[in-house]
């Protein structure tokens, strides 16, 4: 059976961009700190480190890429210039959106969806016995707060942006508990993955 998976590179201070965020800088000012764990030209000074793609991290790289559908906030999808309308192989990308798409960014296997239990039922029937990649910290928060999300990967970088974009914004009250499945080293980076739990 699929699941969904927020899967989101994180300081250890809790943002997943730095501040600034806009088109053309979409992961705002030094947020692409927080992926030279899998871009090793991230960092003029580290394109030596062949190592950065081997073991683990591509482990997990490998598969992040092998989902077989993506739920994606409209405003994630246009930072990310729609990825050209391909995220990864071609699979369906499904847009949390309340708003008629731009018509800029519209391409074939691209939906747009208003409601977020919708988008998820119908990445899941796309994707078939392949998971769900779940794209966009707003998005994650209404999937969360539906009950629609099944897992967080968080990929802990170690570094304090001390400012920008966080992931955990203006949550609701509601107490939501964790299961912690695994947690593994990597180059750069600590892979922390957990299993959202349900009441009952």
């Amino acid at each position: 059976m699929s699941r969904t998976i927020l899967s989101m590179s994180m300081s250890v201070d809790g943002f997943i961009a730095g501040p600034n965020v806009a088109p053309g800088n979409g992961l705002g000012d030094q947020g692409r700190r927080l992926h030279e764990w899998f871009l090793p030209d991230a960092d003029p000074e580290r394109r030596r480190d062949t190592g950065r793609m081997a073991g683990v991290n591509r482990e997990v790289m490998d598969e992040f890429m092998a989902t077989g559908a993506v739920v994606v906030g409209r405003r994630t999808f246009e930072l990310a210039d729609g990825w050209g309308g391909d995220h990864h192989d071609g699979v369906p990308i499904f847009v949390l959106s309340r708003n008629r798409p731009d018509p800029a960014l519209q391409w074939p296997g691209v939906t747009y969806v208003s409601d977020v239990t919708d988008a998820m039922s119908r990445a899941r029937a796309a994707a078939g016995d392949k998971d769900v990649l779940v794209h966009g910290a707003r998005t994650a928060r209404l999937a969360l707060a539906a009950g629609v999300l099944d897992e967080l990967r968080i990929h802990l970088v170690p570094v304090l942006l001390g400012q920008g974009e966080p992931l955990f914004e203006d949550m609701p009250p509601d107490h939501v508990e964790l299961e912690l499945l695994d947690a593994v080293d990597g180059p750069g980076v600590v892979h922390l993955r957990y299993r959202v739990r349900t009441e009952g």
